[in-house]
């Protein structure tokens, strides 16, 4: 008799734009203690640009574009995770990275139908520095809030960037939300590896009996755009044009050339970005998340970019 395949031991890692979810996936595949992860990555846009910062790191990545998880994306993902379960070599592990803007308990539900997987818990990254501004956002803070209620575990994210007594506050604050007693710090996205592979495992029951809660809704307005263009740009240009948007970007994230002809990845914040230089890449290619109109991107970009006879580059939904 042939003994039963156990299951797969799934996590899923949520929190909004912003928080830190890419820098926490690449610090835990530094460190898998010779487990074989496969990550999952649920983008919010036509391109997936958390797939291919996380692809540096890993070569067992999938990605899923225009995530919002609570609508077209669901299919997809139930159709994936039979694709990985039904693997001759399985993972040990399989990570879902839920966009920023979708609901990471909804995601464990759908992981939850199949009884190849075992659901480790729902981490969910909260930026310590901009958490209370993002609660307390008429648009957005229904989203933040939903993801901290529906985490088994949390991660505090950018905490050097408060004081202690800040971020003693923020802790509180998070705490009186969430519906769980595990509140971590993580210092540049390194958290316990038992965090995603622990003996113990949230109940079935307990994180179905979540549906019923309250679900956030997307603010109206909310839009992803995708710029890529062969173009190079400006390093102090491409902050001036950021810092343009900043009043309606929620996030920026990708790649771009710069007018020295290197590559760097780009990532935007509100007012906070910064570029770190990565490997050769063809083009820019930049996703924006936000309330604006995609004009104003276009226009931005263009004064940003080194002068150059190309023209200018393609920007879509």
């Amino acid at each position: 008799m042939i003994p039963p395949v156990p299951p797969i031991p799934l996590a899923v890692i949520g929190g909004y734009l912003g928080a830190g979810k890419t820098t926490i996936i690449n610090a835990l595949l530094t460190n898998t203690e010779g487990r074989r992860v496969t990550v999952l990555v649920n983008d919010f846009g036509s391109i997936n640009i958390d797939a291919a910062l996380i692809r540096e790191r890993s070569d067992d990545v999938i990605g899923l574009e225009n995530g919002c998880v609570c609508c077209s994306i669901g299919g997809k993902l139930a159709e994936t995770l039979i694709e990985i379960g039904a693997r001759d070599v399985r993972p040990d592990l399989l990570v879902i990275e839920a966009s920023g803007v979708s609901d990471p308990v909804r995601i464990a539900q759908i992981g939850l139908l199949d009884r190849a997987y075992r659901l480790q818990g729902v981490v969910v990254a909260v930026d310590a520095e901009s958490v209370d501004a993002t609660l307390a956002d008429p648009y957005i803070g229904d989203i933040a809030r939903c993801q901290i209620e529906g985490a088994t575990s949390i991660v505090l994210t950018k905490t050097d960037l408060i004081d202690a007594e800040a971020a003693r506050a923020v802790k509180a604050r998070v705490m009186a939300l969430a519906h769980t007693r595990i509140v971590l710090e993580g210092d540049r996205g390194n958290v316990p590896f038992a965090l995603f592979h622990g003996d113990e495992a949230p109940s079935r029951e307990r994180m179905t009996a979540r549906a019923f809660m309250p679900s956030s809704h997307l603010p109206a307005g909310l839009r992803s755009f995708t710029f890529q263009s062969d173009l190079h740009f400006d390093r102090r240009k491409l902050k001036a044009a950021c810092a343009s948007l900043s009043d309606r970007l929620l996030r920026a994230k990708g790649f771009v050339r710069l007018d020295d002809g290197s590559c760097a990845e780009i990532h935007v914040v509100g007012k906070r970005w910064h570029i770190t230089p990565c490997r050769e890449r063809a083009e820019t290619c930049i996703v924006f998340i936000g309330l604006f109109d995609p004009d104003e991107i276009g226009c931005a970009l263009s004064a940003a970019s080194a002068p150059r006879a190309e023209p200018c580059g393609e920007l879509r939904e």
